[in-house]
């Protein structure tokens, strides 16, 4: 679906290492072994533990419509590295309180530390590590992308390109993009696990990413998805039917599959259930096994059937599980990624938890 703002002509620029301030005309300048302006800078290199590389820093009115990242997973020791260890920060019109703060895994749907492939309209992941959004992401006076390292050894290459488009003025009345993380590693029997929360403003909820480590027995998918909008207390306004049929599947997902019932994973434009397997895209993960729980990821875009609220939204998910002796209450391990779009200013989000506690299972 084209968004608004692309019917109206801008000036494209783009943000990368070989153009870090994405001026006109000074694009790929700089020298390699082959001479100049041939492929010199094609990444940052060497981001030291605890690093916050700013990433792009635009001035006056525009908007990001396209995001493309890699990351060499390669560090100088042992120690295992996760796409939980690197953390997205987004600043519009010189805010100092984030509105997107999340891991780089989870932000593009890969939340359990490793990538997985994804093809819908506002997130794709391509092989290998090949992150993109396209989610617009307008702003009025400025925007700023930071990347922050928060692994115990330097990141020897980070490949880039912010492509964003430039206008001479923004509407007084803009919604600002967000997205937040949320985990908890297990979740309260019998209480909603809560994807958001804490949403003060006019705006619109556009996507759910879940990532979710089951540590239970039989079924897990009967959870009812609540939108609680503009003075909803104890019941929401809108109350999906379950889990699966939240993003979109049935059934389980079921069939049967060299003799077994098996999960089926899928990429459709707005919702899905993608593999962690380029060779069995049937199977839910291939590294199912007694160390590791089965991991599945899930996604869900409302870009053709927003949720809009005027003062307030939250939303959350039931952990309802089905055995044969029917209906129980589960604790499992959940982990998410809200998006929405909503005027500005926001509400401060809590703060994040730790490398630590975002590590997978």
């Amino acid at each position: 679906m084209m968004h608004p703002l692309f019917m109206k002509r801008g000036k494209s620029r783009a943000i990368n290492a070989e153009n870090p301030t994405g001026e006109k005309g000074r694009g790929g300048m700089a020298a390699s072994c082959l001479g100049k302006s041939r492929k010199g800078s094609p990444c940052l290199k060497d981001i030291a533990p605890g690093t916050e590389v700013t990433l792009a820093d635009i001035r006056g009115a525009g908007m990001i419509s396209h995001i493309w990242m890699t990351v060499d997973q390669k560090t100088s020791d042992a120690e295992p590295f996760v796409l939980r260890d690197l953390v997205l920060k987004f600043y519009w019109d010189g805010e100092t309180e984030a509105s997107v703060e999340a891991p780089l895994g989870d932000f593009f749907c890969c939340g359990f530390g490793q990538e997985c492939f994804v093809n819908s309209a506002c997130i794709v992941v391509a092989p290998l590590r090949g992150f993109n959004s396209y989610f617009p992401m307008p702003f009025g006076k400025s925007a700023r992308v930071v990347l922050v390292n928060e692994h115990p050894n330097t990141i020897p290459a980070f490949f880039y390109q912010i492509d964003y488009i430039l206008y001479d003025e923004m509407p007084g009345d803009i919604e600002y993009f967000h997205a937040r993380w949320n985990r908890q590693p297990i979740t309260e029997k019998g209480k909603d696990y809560v994807i958001l929360d804490g949403v003060r403003g006019c705006g619109r909820y556009v996507g759910t990413y879940l990532a979710l480590s089951v540590l239970e027995r039989y079924w897990w998918g009967e959870g009812e998805v609540k939108f609680y909008i503009d003075g909803d207390r104890e019941y929401p306004t809108i109350c999906g039917t379950g889990m699966e049929d939240y993003f979109g599947g049935s059934w389980s997902f079921a069939a049967h599959i060299g003799g077994k019932m098996r999960e089926q994973c899928y990429n459709t434009p707005y919702l899905g259930y993608p593999f962690y397997s380029r060779h069995d895209q049937a199977v839910v993960n291939p590294y199912h096994n007694d160390d590791c729980p089965p991991m599945r990821g899930f996604y869900r875009w409302h870009m053709c059937d927003p949720i809009f609220f005027d003062e307030e939204l939250a939303v959350t998910v039931q952990q309802i599980g089905v055995s044969y002796g029917g209906l129980f209450e589960r604790q499992d391990d959940l982990a998410s990624v809200a998006y929405w779009y909503q005027r500005e200013p926001h509400q401060p989000f809590p703060a994040m938890a730790g490398r630590e506690e975002r590590r997978p299972r």
